[in-house]
């Protein structure tokens, strides 16, 4: 059987001085081969050795998606440790708790913004007894951290050094790493509560790299943009899959410069969170309400024919008459070929993950000719569960179960696995193991589901189930889904109402879109002055009732309230893959919804 550092090596035989990864520096996008990669990592694998590390060992990395978190990654794995991966936009009580509960011993950073975070918290942090920065820091800094801190250059030239002399130590801890392995050690982004430390094995990640390249849905020749934080498991798994096929990966500069980088890159496809694809099609609607002449009154009547489209497939019909036929002429070769511009024009597909994509979002890309292939899996199950795949997807599902996976419907709706993509169990939590595995392997997703045809569809989440007073059962989001797509203006919506006599919520709005909506009709003001508008308030008012008449009348939302700020990780209201934490939300908010209930 395989481990993630046996198939980077037959990689690394295989194409040795082809482009692994594409990177920008200086301005320019440079070419790193697989023999560069393996260098560096075992340069940093042999400095791990020499401090005594012993195998098994949590090494943590607290960092931004780049390059070196790949070669960081791949030393820890090499030297026969497990690399804990940390979101760098955590605050310093949270990277405190995983660093303790891991019991990591070196920890990988950033930058000087990390190495003083850490600094911060160094008396609560008894086990680390070494930091390395990707990036320099100051002498002011390195005087106060003193050689707790070093440098990833020194670092490289120490472990270079050590491999020298120590060749055979160094490649015998490699040999010795076992499938059944602790790989990783990822601590999930928790809606509620403290993380739990959820341990990936090296057999589990082959697998899902192998199930995925057995799909046929990646291949040797593709080029991927990534940009997903490295320390969730979607961007884990193509991390992992890179490996296996030895295609290229461009790591995007930031996201804010993901479009920019596409059209650079020119990527084959590309892995994303929806909340990317709601903002560029709010992008596009707030540009069609705001350009003027006769081009906007035919962007704004193209965009109304691929609503109706839309709604057409939602209700499982074929789109057609005078009007979608004459869009799909004079408006739609122009979308298609704007976007397609935007990406590269060589896309053949994203892949979308991480959260459930609305599906009249993925009826645009598909009406434009950009194909969205949504997939489904967890921290538990090493992601990858189920994906579509170009030549067999539906769009609301999230695709045929992968080879080797098992998946059924308990009797409540709640999805089960089993598998060798499987968690082995959490970190230090037996109680909590055994409550989410059952003893013959199913894990209990927390999920509810049901199967159309081979098409796995998520239908809600078990904890978020709202019980209103009237005892009806409510998933909130469907409704929540329902509502953002109706609008471009809305960013977010949490629907609230457990034990309450009808349903409420809060909205908040999408910044660039707002500003778009807002110049159009001659408006200004600050992002707080805009979302009271009293016209704003009016668009909102109306998405709400036309969404209610779709819904059964305990569905409906009763009241609802503009908020003056968009959710944030900063806020600790979404997790760093840009979920909602609705106990968050409900906590600092519960007020307003309180006053919802008052008359």
């Amino acid at each position: 059987m395989s481990t993630i550092t046996s198939i980077f090596k037959d990689t690394v035989e295989r194409h040795g001085g082809q482009t692994a990864a594409q990177l920008k520096r200086d301005g320019q996008w440079v070419n790193v081969t697989w023999n560069d990669l393996k260098d560096t990592a075992t340069s940093i694998a042999a400095a791990l050795v020499s401090a005594q590390l012993e195998p098994g060992s949590r090494i943590a990395i607290l960092a931004n998606t780049r390059i070196d978190w790949i070669t960081a990654d791949l030393g820890i794995l090499i030297s026969g440790c497990t690399t804990v991966p940390i979101y760098q936009s955590s605050i310093a009580d949270d990277v405190q708790y995983i660093i303790n509960d891991a019991e990591v011993k070196y920890v990988f950073v950033e930058d000087e913004a990390q190495v003083k975070k850490l600094s911060s918290i160094r008396d609560q942090l008894s086990g680390v007894v070494g930091v390395v920065s990707f990036e320099p820091i100051s002498a002011e800094t390195q005087e106060e951290v003193g050689d707790w801190v070093t440098t990833i250059d020194t670092f490289l030239a120490n472990g270079a050094d050590y491999y020298k002399a120590e060749k055979e130590v160094v490649d015998a801890r490699s040999e010795g790493v076992k499938p059944d392995d602790l790989l990783t050690l990822v601590y999930t982004s928790g809606t509620t509560g403290r993380p739990k430390g959820v341990m990936i094995s090296h057999d589990n990640m082959v697998y899902e790299a192998e199930g995925i390249a057995d799909t046929g849905l990646i291949t040797p020749d593709d080029v991927q943009l990534l940009f997903l934080p490295l320390a969730h498991i979607f961007a884990k798994v193509l991390e992992a899959t890179w490996f296996r096929l030895g295609h290229v990966m461009a790591f995007a500069e930031s996201i804010p410069k993901v479009v920019e980088n596409m059209g650079e890159v020119k990527p084959t496809f590309m892995a994303s969170v929806p909340r990317i694809f709601e903002k560029v099609y709010a992008v596009v609607k707030s540009g069609a309400e705001g350009k003027p002449g006769v081009a906007g009154k035919i962007a704004r009547w193209g965009l109304k024919q691929e609503e109706k489209a839309t709604v057409a497939e939602l209700n499982g019909q074929t789109p057609g008459g005078l009007g979608w036929s004459i869009a799909q002429k004079v408006f739609i070769p122009k979308l298609a070929a704007g976007l397609q511009g935007k990406f590269g024009g060589r896309l053949r597909f994203f892949i979308s993950g991480g959260a459930p994509l609305p599906p009249d979002i993925a009826y645009f890309y598909k009406h434009a000719g950009i194909m969205i292939l949504e997939g489904y899996g967890l921290t538990e199950t090493s992601a990858a569960t189920c994906v579509n795949r170009p030549d067999q997807t539906k769009i609301g599902t999230v695709g045929p179960v992968l080879e080797g996976t098992e998946v059924k419907i308990a009797e409540d709706g709640e999805i089960m696995i089993r598998g060798r993509g499987v968690f082995q169990g959490y970190w230090n939590k037996p109680e909590a193991t055994k409550e989410a595995l059952e003893d013959d392997g199913w894990f209990h997703s927390g999920d509810l589901g049901a199967f159309d045809g081979p098409f796995l569809k998520i239908t809600g989440r078990k904890k978020d189930i709202i019980v209103t007073a009237g005892g009806k059962n409510i998933a909130p989001q469907n409704i929540e889904s329902k509502l953002k797509s109706s609008c471009p203006l809305i960013s977010q919506v949490v629907i609230h109402g457990d034990k309450r006599k009808f349903l409420s919520a809060l909205v908040t709005l999408e910044q660039d879109a707002l500003t778009g909506w807002a110049a159009q009709r001659g408006l200004s003001g600050s992002y707080e002055e805009l979302t009271a508008h009293p016209d704003a308030q009016k668009v909102i008012d109306e998405t709400f009732n036309t969404v209610n008449d779709t819904l059964n009348r305990y569905e409906t939302i009763k009241k609802w309230k503009i908020l003056s700020a968009d959710f944030s990780v900063e806020s600790g209201e979404l997790t760093p893959s840009l979920k909602v934490k609705r106990n968050v939300v409900s906590a600092n908010h519960m007020e307003i919804y309180d006053s919802f209930y008052n008359d």
